[in-house]
């Protein structure tokens, strides 16, 4: 018998005006932790869309064989009832319904169409064990945590009996304590004799869990690699998924620092649901013209709600504190009153806030500032269209045409419209929350050098990441967050991940 328990075998799968996967191999041994690296749009997920039946036999061409068969998957049931269970980078569950109605949901614990609810509580609690989840199987998945929830999905996977674990970019919205704790149990699995395969742009946990890497790069695969034999390192795979040495993570920058441009002073924040909690306590920062400020935190430390509440007060209860622009004070009491007032606010969630996925790339480009292509409150679709090619071109946003749907395309080029969409709006200030999140080397530095030029043209840059090496390697100066508050700022020169962390973690008692 194989030593392979899948084979995937020419696999070619075309979309209108794109092929996105062209003869691609893949080989997985047999209870191994196998990870799947390439740039957003190499191809990773349509794989895996091929593999487990979202993408049906014969919309595809090429053989997959599980344990020495071929399979011809006409769904996602057929692929789930040999063990091959995905988890999508996008969490599939209900938040509405509790842990264990999640987890059985179309894969009932019933008899004559009745549920079994004492055998469906006793299941869950065992799953629930395996993955490390001291919870409630009659929690609701919506009083959870992003962390908890990614451990719900394993918990679904193992109820299906799992024989090949696909994780599409688990650790893309999970701090580093829960990042750690998925990659354990992960190992954890691999000991008790599971296959699973990865997909992830955090190369360092790779280096960690897999012993064999396949990277994908423009929809073909470039070559596949053993973690035990081939002394792989960080920048070995980034050679790979790119094509060439990726020297320098982040471009360098010529400094043109001016004035201060942006100041926010004794800025509060109550919670918008628990009147009594202060969210954001007494926050002061300044930004100066064509300076980029990051905001480094742990989860939890305020980072994105400060920057909601500054955006029109898009977050938050009994707002109080000044802002000012060039000197005066604005008026940001609302989202258009912000843009009004030139600040624009990339949002972590571009897929929830930041994009109307349905709507193509043009729209999106342009509804910031729909009077720029607008004549007597008509939108002219022909200046609609010059614009979006001008920003599709300057972002190198990979797509056939701005008609496209952005649901259509990768995360890194999403991210990439997103972007345009607020550059497109002309602002002075730009707040940019986790600009990088979940969108590879290649897409990132692209990013970073969109940024450093935005800067370049005397825009005030806010940067929020929870990578401490981007924080470090984009921003001029740094402010530290802690429950609330700002509990410290630091230059360049004298920043480094310890000082953070310290800062990060420094707690006080509140008067």
């Amino acid at each position: 018998m194989s030593q392979f328990i899948l084979e995937m075998r020419g696999i070619t799968k075309e979309f209108p005006g794109v092929k996105a996967l062209e003869n691609v191999n893949l080989q997985v041994k047999e209870g191994e932790i196998h990870a799947l690296c390439g740039e957003n749009g190499a191809g990773k997920s349509t794989l895996m869309k091929v593999l487990s039946g979202v993408y049906p036999y014969g919309t595809y061409s090429g053989d997959i064989l599980f344990k020495g068969e071929v399979c011809k998957f006409k769904d996602i049931k057929q692929s789930e009832e040999l063990g091959i269970v995905i988890i999508h980078q996008e969490l599939a569950l209900i938040p509405y319904l509790s842990i264990a109605e999640n987890i059985f949901l179309g894969n009932e614990r019933a008899k004559r169409g009745v549920i079994n609810w004492n055998e469906t509580i006793v299941k869950t609690k065992e799953l629930l064990k395996k993955v490390g989840l001291n919870e409630s199987p009659h929690t609701l998945v919506g009083n959870l945590g992003v962390g908890k929830q990614q451990l719900v999905e394993i918990a679904k996977a193992l109820s299906k009996e799992v024989k090949l674990l696909i994780l599409d970019e688990p650790t893309a919205a999970l701090n580093e304590d829960d990042s750690e704790n998925l990659l354990r149990l992960l190992l954890e699995f691999k000991k008790q004799g599971m296959t699973a395969i990865i997909i992830s742009h955090k190369l360092s946990e790779i280096s960690k869990v897999a012993d064999s890497i396949t990277i994908l790069r423009d929809g073909k695969t470039i070559e596949t690699l053993d973690m035990r034999k081939d002394h792989v390192t960080e920048d070995r795979i980034i050679k790979g998924m790119v094509g060439r040495d990726l020297t320098n993570r982040y471009p360098k920058r010529e400094s043109n620092i001016g004035e201060v441009i942006f100041e926010v002073r004794n800025w509060n924040v109550y919670h918008p649901l628990h009147n009594e909690r202060k969210v954001i306590d007494d926050v002061n920062f300044y930004i100066r013209k064509g300076e980029i400020v990051g905001i480094a935190g742990l989860m939890g430390a305020g980072r994105t709600e400060l920057a909601m509440s500054i955006f029109g007060k898009s977050y938050g209860k009994k707002i109080s504190g000044q802002i000012f622009k060039n000197g005066y004070e604005i008026d940001v009491s609302d989202v258009s009153k912000a843009i009004e007032n030139g600040i624009a606010y990339v949002t972590e969630d571009r897929k929830g806030n930041g994009l109307i996925l349905m709507d193509d790339i043009r729209k999106n480009i342009t509804l910031s500032r729909l009077n720029k292509v607008a004549k007597r409150f008509v939108v002219d679709e022909n200046q609609e269209i010059i614009e979006s090619e001008k920003y599709r071109e300057r972002l190198k946003i990979k797509t056939p045409s701005v008609f496209q749907k952005t649901e259509k395309l990768s995360g890194g080029n999403q991210q990439k419209v997103v972007l345009s969409k607020w550059i497109f709006a002309q602002p002075d200030i730009l707040i940019l929350d986790e600009p990088t999140r979940g969108i590879d080397v290649g897409a990132k530095y692209e990013i970073y050098t969109i940024i450093n030029q935005l800067a370049q043209d005397g825009k005030g840059i806010l940067l929020i990441s929870s990578e401490l090496p981007e924080i470090l390697g984009m921003c001029d100066r740094i402010y530290v967050m802690c429950e609330g508050r700002i509990t410290g700022e630091l230059n360049r020169d004298e920043a480094t991940q310890e000082n953070l962390m310290k800062l990060m973690t420094k707690i006080e008692l509140r008067g």
